[in-house]
């Protein structure tokens, strides 16, 4: 690509237009023209896109498919390249290197489950309804600047989740869960229905 717009500019340039015009049409400065030529050759492209040959030693596409084959054999089906590649070497086997096996696997779209046992199921969070008060609480502990930088006190509040109410709070110099549990009890008490089930408690 370089080279083609090199060759062009110079075509431009021998045709009676100016090199900066020619430049200013290829969308490149004339100081980047002059940088590829200078030297009297035009300079390789050095950007990390730029294309470039395929190494020596790459996997030939036969290669790659006897990869892919031996990952999906029975006895390596279920095994992730970091376990593969040091049983085939304790065979006296090499593939390839783990990253490679990796990067096979992922072109294949089979880096994310492998094996016969079933695919992870995505599990929806819990949610909460409450229909009347006192069905479900909800509880966090905030934490409260201090007199001194790094220091925090840490307020621990309750709140009914159908009538928005903050049915208890305390502010304690540290967190614990003593200190939960202990205004959870007072909470019952003063809602009265320390003899009935809570509904849910929410973190």
């Amino acid at each position: 690509m370089r080279c083609l717009a090199v060759a062009l500019v110079d075509e431009a340039v021998a045709a009676g237009a100016r090199q900066s015009k020619a430049c200013e049409i290829l969308a490149i400065s004339t100081r980047t023209y002059q940088r590829w030529v200078e030297g009297g050759g035009v300079t390789a492209d050095q950007r990390p896109e730029a294309t470039r040959s395929l190494p020596s030693h790459a996997l030939t596409e036969e290669e790659r498919k006897h990869v892919i084959e031996v990952m999906n054999s029975p006895a390596f089906a279920s095994m992730p390249p970091s376990q593969v590649v040091p049983y085939l070497a304790d065979e006296g086997v090499y593939l390839c290197s783990e990253s490679t096996m990796y990067r096979l696997l992922h072109a294949e779209h089979q880096q994310h489950h492998r094996g016969r046992s079933k695919c992870p199921e995505k599990k929806p969070l819990a949610t909460y309804v409450a229909m009347a008060p006192n069905e479900v609480w909800c509880w966090d502990i905030t934490w409260l600047p201090g007199p001194a930088k790094g220091l925090y006190y840490y307020l621990y509040l309750i709140l009914d989740l159908f009538s928005r109410k903050i049915v208890g709070w305390e502010i304690h110099e540290e967190e614990s869960s003593e200190n939960a549990s202990h205004l959870l009890r007072k909470a019952y008490l003063k809602e009265n229905i320390a003899t009935k089930p809570l509904g849910a408690a929410l973190f």
